[in-house]
Parts: C-alpha cells; structure tokens; sequence
C-alpha cells in the first residue's frame, strides 16, 4: 500500500506539470498571460529533473515541497492539490538513492501521449486490484471492476449530466463512467463537460482518497470533484447539491455513533442503511435521475428501520431492477453475500425485475484464484436489454424471463412486509434449498444484524454502567 501511494503523489505531480505545459502553451497562442498553478522551484520540472545528492533531494521534499503543497488554496485545481498532500503523512522513500530512481522512470514517461498514459493507467488499475485483493483492509475501498462494469453500463450516463460517488474509494465507478460517457463526447464543449462539470465524490479516508483522485487523472480527468470528508456528516434534511447519477459501493459492516444518525429521518447504526437514506435524498427531484448500487443482502430482507427505509424508496422512486450476485463476489475480503439495485424518478414501483447470476458450472463460489469475470455477466446484460426495452414499451414481456429471472409485482413486496429478497421461483424442488455458501453468507449476514441490534442496546444501557440506576 505504501508503495502505491508513494507512486499515486509523484504520477499525480508528473501529470499536472504535462497538463500546466499544455496550458502554458495555449495561453502564448492566443496571446495572453498564463499564471501556473505551482509556482519555481515547486514545478516537477524544476525539482525532479534535476541532478540532486541524494540527502539534498530527501531535505528539499520533507522540508520544502510537501509543505508548499499542503498549503496551496484559491482555486478548485490548487484546493485538490492541497487535499492531496494535506492531513495525511505523506510517504517518501526512506533512500535518497531509491528516490532518484524512481523519479528517472517516471520522467521517461510520456504524459502527451495517450498511449504512454493509457499503459501507465493500465498498471495502476492493476497495482489497486492486486491491493484489493492481498490486502483484506484495502478490500474496503476496491470493488471487482466487472461489477462496476455491468452497472455503468446498465445506469448509462450521459455528457451533461452530473455522477457522484459518496464513497468513492479509489473512484473504479467514477473512472469507468468516464470511459462509458466519453464515447458521446463530439465537441470541445462536450470535452470541457466530462473535464469540469460531471465527476463528483467523496471519500472518508485519506490514503483511498489520493489512489482514487490519481486513478481519475490517469484515466483522462485532470480536475475531478473529489473531496475528502466523511459523507455520513451532512444533515440530509439540509440538502442543497444534488445529482443526476449515482452510482456506488457504500461501506456495509460499520456502525456509527449517535451524533451522526441524528442526521437522518430514519435511524440507524447501520452504515449501509445511512448511505442508502443520503442517496435517495442527493438525486435530483427530476425524472429520470437514476442510482446503481451494491447492498449487502441484509438490506434486502432486514425489517425495522430497513423495512422503513425500503417503503419510502419503493414510494418515492421506481425500484426496477434487483441482481442478486453469487457469494465469494467481493473474495477474498468478505463474504458477505450482496446485490445490485436500480432505482430512478419518478416513482412509485409497480413491479422490480430480478436476476439470479450463477455461478460457473463446477463453482461453488467465486474466490481470489477464480474471480467474477465479465463473461459471467453476458446473460445479464442480455435480459436487462429485454427488460429494459419492454420497460420503455420497445419489447415483449416475455423476452424478459428464464430460469435465472422474473418479476414480482409491489403488492408482493408489501405484504412480506418490504423484504426484497430474491426468491427464484423457477428452481426446481431439488434445487429449492440454497447451497452450502449461500447458508454461510445468510448467516454472517445475520450474524452482523444481532451484532447491531447488541451495539444499539449496549448504547441504551450505557448510562447504568456509570453508577444509575433503572428506578
């Protein structure tokens, strides 16, 4: 981890110095004055090209630029650059030697050139899953790039309309939304769009907040939104900025104390059920705002507070579409079993359409060694294209069914009371109980709702460890 973010800081400054001579040279063609945004001697090409000792070099980054940088302000490029550097120890190579190295490889990097970026993009992409998927802690913030995938591609945003993440990790649905929305990209206006006005997260910890922000810029978005701060703090009674697209993975798992669900109607430790409040409340009130999210299964058939929460989405938007995934998806750092849903303006839901991926022939469930694939999503994709199309009056109603998905009208919901578990009704009687891996998720899943429910009574009784007493 170290490593790579050691990597994400000095490609971020490599990047912006290309960026600022691009600018510079389109300021003199039409004649005007260019202010950079680091000023001598902080540019790249002022201090990393140079020929240092080694302990001068060490001396100069602790003492002089990492400071100059946390304390950049006054405009949103120099406010992400300060965000970078700023709250957060910045790691540097303990050798001045080693640092030297790595500074001559980097500057044999091409930054004007789209395929020395896109190689390098390519290797970071690599470098955040092999984080994701050696490192259980940094499993939190990376999600398997064909889930992200297929959601992208069944949320399908486009040039003009604003996509958030409010936990954006290291932005894997931010970037690829880039990469899906800048092949409707015709003019140079289009272009200033997708750069300026479209991509917006927020990330609760300091190091995912750097990788993500470097992975937006190597993808091709020099100046993303991205902000660092913990999400679950805004009172969503107050909302003031809202958004045509979200898309996301929020943190399942976590618990959060008093001070922060008194932001929320409904309360809940539960951080799942908190992100999942902030996010119907942060879509535009227009039709057509959408979200595409991952949920654990608990969400789908906890009641309480869940139920409650379900009721209001299922009134307040149109609920279509439910996938469930197979366990082992997020392997090997949960085992949490988990869902996609889709939801949009305007509501209320009629009748969700469900999906049941399988597991490849032979698997009995997904793992480090044998990932999610895209392939496993191809049958997905295709029903979701029927669905979708006699959605919008385009397709029969029967091309959206087979044995892995059908529709359940809301009324069905309702009487469950709000469970939205995926209950295939097309498996056979020898198939009706679920597999080994699929008991084992439902009971950590359940294991972590008694843990809750424990943590919310620990909070009530608390005060009578102090001396009170119940009389």
């Amino acid at each position: 981890m170290e490593y790579i973010e050691h990597l994400a800081w000095l490609l971020f400054l490599r990047f912006l110095d290309a960026q600022e001579e691009e600018w510079e040279t389109q300021a003199k063609l039409e004649r005007r004055a260019y202010q950079p945004i680091i000023e001598p001697p902080y540019r790249w090409r002022d201090w990393a090209t140079k020929d240092w000792p080694a302990e001068e070099l060490l001396s100069f980054v602790h003492g002089r630029l990492i400071p100059y940088l946390q304390n950049l302000g006054g405009d949103p490029i120099r406010e992400i650059i300060r965000g970078v550097f700023a709250e957060r120890n910045v790691i540097v190579c303990a050798s001045g030697y080693n640092l030297k190295e790595v500074l001559q490889i980097i500057n044999g990097i091409d930054f004007h050139s789209q395929d020395d970026i896109f190689t390098v993009s390519q290797v970071y992409e690599e470098l955040l899953r092999r984080l994701g998927s050696e490192n259980r802690l940094a499993g939190e913030f990376y999600t398997p790039r064909p889930v992200i995938r297929f959601v992208v591609e069944v949320v399908d945003p486009k040039i003009g309309e604003t996509v958030y993440d409010p936990a954006c990790g290291t932005c894997g649905f931010l970037a690829q939304a880039y990469l899906h929305m800048r092949q409707y990209e015709q003019t140079i206006e289009d272009h200033r769009i997708l750069q300026e006005q479209t991509f917006y997260g927020q990330e609760k910890k300091p190091i995912p907040a750097l990788l993500g922000l470097m992975n937006m810029v190597l993808h091709g978005v020099a100046t993303p939104r991205i902000a660092r701060r913990n999400t679950l703090e805004e009172n969503i009674r107050y909302v003031t900025e809202r958004y045509d697209v979200i898309m996301t993975n929020p943190p399942f798992g976590g618990t959060e104390g008093t001070h922060i669900q008194h932001n929320f109607p409904i309360k809940s430790q539960a951080t799942e059920l908190l992100f999942l409040q902030h996010i119907m409340k942060k879509l535009k009130p227009r039709d057509g705002a959408r979200c595409g999210m991952v949920v654990p299964e608990g969400t789908l058939f906890r009641g309480g507070a869940f139920a409650e929460v379900k009721k209001d989405l299922l009134e307040e938007f149109n609920l279509h579409t439910i996938v469930s995934l197979p366990p082992g998806t997020f392997a090997p750092y949960s085992d949490v079993k988990t869902a996609l849903i889709f939801f949009e303006r305007p509501g209320p839901t009629k009748e969700i359409w469900y999906y049941e991926l399988p597991l490849p022939e032979g698997l009995k469930k997904f793992s480090k060694g044998s990932p999610i694939q895209d392939e496993h999503f191809a049958e997905a994709r295709r029903l979701w294209k029927a669905w979708d199309a006699y959605r919008k009056g385009q397709g029969p109603r029967e091309a959206c069914f087979s044995e892995r998905s059908w529709i359940v009208p809301v009324e069905e919901i309702k009487a469950r009371g709000y469970d939205l578990t995926a209950r295939n009704p097309n498996r056979k009687e020898t198939e009706a109980l679920p597999s080994p891996m699929e008991i084992v998720a439902g009971l950590l899943e359940r294991e972590r709702e008694i843990l809750s429910i424990v943590e919310e009574l620990n909070e009530l009784l608390g005060p009578n460890d102090k001396g009170e007493s119940n009389g």
